[in-house]
């Protein structure tokens, strides 16, 4: 399961991340503190999302 949810980490990671930073920009914010915290978030948001996601197609296998 870690090798899935791995693979579905690198997808979501990338575009939780993306959506985060065009949100911050459309929002008018178009300091690097601001972008660079967006990414972040993106990031560490999709480490959760991915575990659980991966749980659920495993579950459905079975």
């Amino acid at each position: 399961m870690m090798r899935l949810a791995s693979i579905l980490y690198s997808l979501i990671s990338t575009a939780l991340a993306g959506t985060a930073v065009i949100a911050v920009l459309t929002a008018g914010l178009v300091s690097l503190k601001a972008i660079l915290a967006a990414a972040v978030t993106g990031f560490i948001v999709a480490a959760p999302v991915s575990w659980i996601l991966a749980r659920r197609l495993y579950e459905e296998e079975a």
